[in-house]
């Protein structure tokens, strides 16, 4: 029997690991912590009972993943649940742009750029399922939907600031702007547009869902289904060389690029050990969780049904803050996520007192507080806020990557998602998941289709390898 090593548990290592198993390889998982998941881990940091997620929280491109689908996930109980909105961005007048679940419900709410709206999102929503196997893989390979793919994918090479102007409400811009600003990038720079389009147009079709129990509950349930076909997890193994490596006919890398070439050292052909130090490194996240009594006040009203919240005022506003961290500048008001994922699983809650969690875009490795920042800028939506907090926790730009080495200096998404990154992965090739050594393959969120819980890197990398053995 063949055997597989799979170095890190976050959901890629762990799809690649079943990938390889149900292909009946004998494989062994190995994680440097205690716990597995990576980033969907979820624990009790502030009161008995009251879940938070660490990071990985809502799961638009995971609800409808092609791994996810094949592997059966909901037997070994991974259960999606949905708030009644997806996602709010509020202005300061109290107006909101609103997205729903459905493309009609969503254009209905935005006016004069309804039309628009439907235009853009209807048509690639309605083909998702179809054009999923395309955008959640290598992006230079031959599409199975060509047309169709063509049709979503002229959109996405421009700048998001520049797609933005199709829109001439303010809401609709701010709306499409906050999901476009997951990227991390300055929004004027070319190719921005695609992650949003991507995280909105799986949004229309399976929903912003997340995980009852927590983000924990994916990779519980990939554990279970590993154990199931005979696969192994070891905790608390750190590599960090070959030498701590049993011998294997697969190795599996769910790591950063860095942290592959350190393993690998002079194993690595030159020019691939080159780009694999050269990857650059995106901004970073400042995360904060609290417990807070009773909902979050806030002025909009649909704020209060919604799963996600953008927190950052206009587009313009927000394009300022983004150009700023990515100019290594604290902005005064950043953008702020805020995650409500008790409203659709209330067994997060204790009571009256509910986990809200959140977090700004801030400069990689920044070292400041950005506590007081995140909290001023949910006041401003939710006036009163501030007195209903019970407890806070933080984890900082520099925390983030302590916590999981791949998030180096905050960097949540593994690396920067430039035209260069985001197209070949780490390095300029036609198989990103190859690492030029025979048998070796990374397959963390520095490759395609990039972050997420939805597990499509490990899945794409456990195929090349299987194809090579």
């Amino acid at each position: 029997m063949s055997t597989a090593t799979v170095v890190g548990s976050g959901p890629n290592g762990l799809a690649a690991a079943l990938t390889l198993a149900q292909a009946g390889l004998d494989v062994t998982v190995l994680e440097a912590a205690d716990e597995i998941g990576g980033g969907t881990r979820t624990s009790e940091a502030l009161v008995p009972g009251l879940l938070h997620d660490h990071c990985s929280a809502i799961h638009p491109m995971a609800v409808g993943s092609p791994f996810h689908s094949d592997f059966g996930l909901s037997d070994y109980g991974l259960e999606w649940r949905w708030t009644d909105l997806d996602c709010v961005h509020p202005l300061d007048d109290g107006s909101a742009g609103v997205l729903h679940r459905s493309v009609d419900d969503t254009a209905a709410g935005l006016g004069r750029d309804g039309s628009t709206w439907r235009a853009l999102f209807g048509g690639p929503a309605s083909h998702f399922d179809a054009l999923s196997d395309d955008i959640m893989g290598p992006l230079l390979r031959v599409p199975s939907h060509p047309l169709a793919l063509a049709r979503f994918g002229a959109p996405t090479v421009l700048p998001a600031s520049a797609l933005a102007r199709v829109f001439r409400t303010e809401g609709a811009r701010a709306l499409f702007g906050g999901v476009a600003a997951h990227t991390f990038r300055p929004l004027h720079l070319p190719m921005t547009s695609a992650i949003g389009l991507g995280i909105i147009t799986a949004g229309h079709r399976h929903g912003w869902a997340v995980a009852a129990g927590g983000s924990r509950a994916i990779t519980d349930a990939m554990a279970a289904k590993l154990a199931d076909l005979g696969g192994k997890i070891e905790t608390g193994t750190r590599v960090t060389s070959v030498a701590d490596l049993p011998p294997s006919d697969v190795l599996m890398f769910d790591l950063s690029p860095e942290a592959v070439a350190d393993i690998l050292g002079d194993r690595l052909p030159a020019r691939v050990s080159r780009a694999y130090r050269r990857f650059r490194r995106g901004p970073g996240a400042f995360k904060v969780d609290f417990a807070v009594e009773g909902p979050v006040p806030w002025t909009n009203a649909d704020a209060h049904k919604a799963g996600t919240v953008h927190l950052a005022g206009t587009f313009a506003e927000l394009a300022a803050t983004e150009r700023d961290i990515a100019a290594g500048r604290m902005p005064q008001r950043p953008f702020v996520l805020v995650g409500q994922q008790y409203l659709a699983d209330p067994q997060r809650s204790v009571g009256n007192i509910h986990p809200i969690w959140s977090y700004a875009h801030v400069p990689n490795g920044y070292t400041g507080d950005a506590t007081e920042a995140i909290i001023a800028q949910i006041e401003r939506f939710a006036p009163g806020f501030r007195e209903r907090i019970v407890g806070h926790t933080v984890r900082s730009a520099t925390a983030m990557g302590q916590y999981n080495a791949n998030y180096r200096g905050g960097d949540i998404m593994t690396g920067a998602k430039d035209i260069r990154q985001l197209t070949f992965g780490p390095r300029v090739t036609l198989s990103p998941y190859s690492t030029g050594v025979a048998g070796a393959y990374i397959c963390s969120a520095a490759t395609p289709p990039g972050p997420g819980a939805h597990g499509m890197a490990g899945y794409h990398a456990a195929c090349k390898a299987l194809s090579e053995i």
